[in-house]
């Protein structure tokens, strides 16, 4: 069976991690999530990813700890996109929204974290319980401590407890929680309305956060205003640059043309 399944309906693609029975991630599967995740990102006609688990148990349970005692190197070959296609996928500038219908712990909660969006299910759970085996969560160790609180992504990460997702919801790790049947329809409406937007906008948005992290707030603004990336450089010569400004003063929608 193949690991992962894919819907694409005009604009948007749904990417559904379907590996009974845990939906955890070996060195194949993400090498496979990487080709669908960089094939999203170089499709023109591709706008928004959406990213969920097969099933109502798992969203993803992380890396398979099965495949690792019979030989897969917790440092092998991830694949382009590093672990499960999305934490390190350079140039990924396309919102990606993660649906998550399960347990998500370990590399799956990494995973989650990896996209701009997560909805959960009001039964999903989480954990990061890669302390009691031995080893660290590594993108959630640079992550977390940026997303949430530090006293309590530390806690997360050095106890390795599991939390539910109205907890997640309250530290802000998670943008909505929904019954379980209301999950995939909002993730997909999301989807549309996004879908519907500014392309060049929101790659400007992604690069810029990427390139802000870690700058001194000036230091940001100058390679924005001084055009120094590739995406706003883009959009400020672009016709939808142009097409905002139109439909504004004639008070109508604007039609997108992602140039």
């Amino acid at each position: 069976m193949e690991p992962i399944k894919t819907t694409r309906k005009g604009p948007i693609l749904q990417v559904t991690l379907d590996r009974p029975k845990a939906n955890a991630i070996d060195l194949v599967t993400s090498r496979a999530m990487g080709e669908v995740f960089a094939g999203f990102r170089d499709d023109p006609a591709l706008r928004v990813a959406i990213l969920t688990g097969a099933g109502e148990k798992f969203f993803c349970l992380g890396w398979d700890l099965k495949a690792a005692a019979d030989g897969d190197a917790v440092d092998g070959d991830y694949g382009v996109g590093g672990f499960g296609g999305l934490q390190e996928l350079r140039g990924l500038n396309k919102p990606v929204i993660a649906a998550v219908n399960g347990i998500a712990c370990g590399g799956g909660l990494e995973l989650a974290l990896s996209a701009d969006l997560i909805l959960a299910a009001n039964h999903a759970t989480f954990a990061l319980p890669e302390i009691r085996s031995g080893t660290v969560a590594d993108a959630a160790s640079v992550k977390l401590p940026k997303r949430i609180p530090y006293h309590i992504a530390m806690e997360l990460l050095l106890t390795g407890r599991w939390f539910d997702a109205e907890e997640a919801h309250r530290w802000g790790l998670v943008n909505e929680v929904l019954p379980a049947e209301a999950l995939m329809p909002r993730a997909w409406a999301l989807a549309e309305l996004l879908a519907s937007g500014p392309p060049l906008v929101y790659a400007a948005i992604k690069e810029i956060v990427r390139d802000a992290e870690d700058a001194k707030f000036q230091d940001a603004m100058n390679r924005i205003t001084q055009r120094q990336l590739e995406t706003v450089d883009r959009l400020y010569s672009s016709e939808d640059q142009l097409e905002g400004a139109r439909a504004f003063a004639e008070k109508r929608d604007p039609v997108w043309k992602g140039r």
